[in-house]
């Protein structure tokens, strides 16, 4: 399935806010002294900013070994 690029666009606005929100909350955490949970949601963080990349520039982030154009 292809997207338009109006979807595309809602997509990457979408995962760059989750991204935002969720480094938001890694600050909180860190603040708090929850390293771990921190760690967590760096991680999902990346990952969001990494799924919009993948949708700006066309291609699957789902699996690192076969990565395919969307």
């Amino acid at each position: 399935m292809s997207l338009t690029d109006q979807e595309r666009e809602e997509i990457i606005k979408y995962r760059v806010e989750q991204s935002s929100k969720t480094i938001r909350e890694a600050d909180l955490l860190i603040k708090n002294n929850s390293l771990a949970a921190a760690v967590n949601r760096i991680y999902y963080s990346i990952f969001y900013i990494i799924s919009a990349l993948g949708v700006k520039h066309k291609f699957s982030t789902s699996n690192t070994n076969n990565l395919r154009l969307v």
